[in-house]
């Protein structure tokens, strides 16, 4: 059964992002490119520059300004993140989320053959809003889903949309084990993206059903994840998908170069999946 959450009233705050925009390269440069196992079909991976937030507008720094204080005000009372000053904020999530965006667009017009413009996303297990609530303030245009299951967590979404502003997202309270048989939203989506949740063969079943044929399933993995691509070679394919490629991104965090692993949706996914709730993460395929 999906829940709608509420809305609450919104805050205002203060502005506190300039001295650390000011610090922030505009582009980051790109690494040389580095193969891969090509026997389970990934391609050779690539680099790719950061989404600045330099290039923000205004409103966006002002909206992102906003989020920033909400959820470090909100992390007092409810477990949403384990950074508590806005640097750290800054550079591990929301930077990192904002790294996301030259993938997706970057995947999306050559292999699903149409514009990145105007394109669905849900975001899965988005928890704080991350990548989510970031893509939708850097992407205006895109139509974004938070797909979260906690009742607290959706009304700080919630909260969020009201407090920026943001017309195109929408808060849905629910398990992705069941969304992905509700006919309202198993394959409607042109990407889903995680960042954060689980380890890929748990997130392959999570995500895939979501996902049209022909969409992208994209996720946000550390700077190594070759053994756990291969781990999760079952549970892709037989969600309907196949590993696409690999994009390298420069992160500010304190771990380096990302990888956002990009899965491309063949064929449909097969009725019996996503299995009960629960059972992807116990019993991984």
């Amino acid at each position: 059964m999906v829940t709608w959450c509420c809305r609450i009233p919104a805050i205002s705050s203060p502005l506190f992002l300039g001295p650390f925009l000011k610090h922030l390269p505009a582009s980051i440069p790109k690494r040389p490119r580095r193969q891969w196992d090509r026997s389970n079909g990934v391609a050779a991976a690539r680099a790719v520059r950061l989404f600045s937030v330099e290039a923000l507008t205004q409103q966006q720094k002002e909206q992102i300004d906003r989020y920033v204080t909400a959820l470090l005000h909100w992390n007092q009372k409810m477990n949403l993140t384990a950074v508590r000053e806005v640097d750290e904020v800054m550079e591990r999530h929301i930077v990192d989320s904002m790294a996301l965006i030259p993938p997706i667009e970057n995947s999306y017009v050559p292999h699903c053959g149409v514009s990145h413009e105007n394109i669905s996303i849900v975001d899965v297990g988005s928890g704080a809003g991350l990548p989510g609530l970031v893509l939708a303030i850097a992407r205006p245009d895109w139509q974004v889903t938070l797909l979260e299951s906690m009742k607290k967590r959706c009304v700080f979404l919630e909260h969020i949309v009201d407090l920026t502003g943001l017309s195109n997202v929408q808060v849905v309270r629910g398990r992705a084990e069941d969304l992905g048989h509700d006919l309202h939203f198993r394959e409607h989506y042109d990407v889903a993206v995680a960042r954060a949740v689980a380890e890929m063969r748990v997130l392959a079943e999570y995500c895939l059903p979501l996902v049209r044929v022909g969409g992208l399933f994209v996720a946000a993995k550390g700077h190594d994840p070759e053994v756990e691509i291969k781990t999760a070679d079952t549970a892709i394919r037989s969600m309907g998908a196949s590993v696409l490629q690999l994009c390298l991104v420069e992160s500010h965090g304190p771990h380096g170069q990302r990888t956002a692993i990009i899965c491309i949706k063949c064929q449909s996914t097969p009725k019996k999946y996503p299995r009960l709730p629960g059972t992807p993460a116990k019993e991984p395929l």
